[in-house]
């Protein structure tokens, strides 16, 4: 029932991001979804029993601060489809921390299993709505996608198991300023002084919370 409950919500968010991909800009949609950090960090405590810290409330908040400084998203965001991507972030957010409760009974690959089980006929049957011809070109960046989707899954179901969501949620912030750094190197898209400068401010305040941890 938790695996069904899961994936259900998971997959509501990831399609609502989808959908909000294709109607606001992708500055705004990335500094809106990485509220879904705070949100697990703030719930963490009340769903989970875990401590919210002072080191990981301001590495929280730190990592925060750094997609802003990179994104630098404008001051109006006032398009409904910005409503769609925070309901997303509360879903990933929720999501996690059923993912974190999983782990106390299942192991990372049996969670990634019965997510490829549950949300399989859920894609099929969203995607049988409208329905388009794959071309065979598409399949190898289709399997590769696949992979590195599964393996993003296992490795944070891996890291949830050890850890509390509260030390690992602020790390998954540090994505934005890898993504900018592959965009750059891939698709050849402009990088400037912004995206290092958030970088340094993600994985600095991590490292001080991760310091602050092992002392405690």
């Amino acid at each position: 029932g938790l695996h069904l409950l899961r994936n259900s919500v998971h997959f509501a968010g990831q399609n609502l991001w989808l959908y909000a991909l294709t109607l606001i800009p992708l500055a705004q949609l990335f500094a809106l979804e990485f509220s879904y950090p705070i949100l697990v960090a703030l719930t963490a405590p009340f769903l989970l029993g875990e401590r919210l810290t002072r080191a990981r409330l301001l590495a929280t908040l730190g990592g925060f601060i750094g997609v802003l400084v990179i994104v630098r998203p404008g001051i109006g965001i006032v398009d409904p489809a910005a409503g769609l991507v925070l309901i997303a972030a509360v879903a990933y957010g929720l999501s996690l921390v059923l993912v974190k409760q999983l782990t106390r009974e299942n192991s990372p690959g049996a969670i990634v299993a019965w997510m490829i089980l549950i949300q399989l006929p859920l894609g099929l049957a969203a995607a049988l709505t409208d329905w388009r011809p794959v071309d065979i070109s598409a399949l190898p960046w289709i399997l590769l996608a696949g992979i590195g989707a599964l393996s993003a899954h296992f490795c944070m179901a891996q890291a949830l198991r050890r850890l509390d969501a509260s030390i690992v949620m602020p790390v998954d912030f540090l994505r934005v300023p890898l993504a900018a750094v592959a965009g750059y190197y891939l698709y050849s898209e402009a990088i400037d002084i912004w995206v290092f400068l958030g970088g340094a401010i993600i994985l600095g305040s991590n490292l001080q919370a991760l310091r602050a941890e092992r002392r405690g």
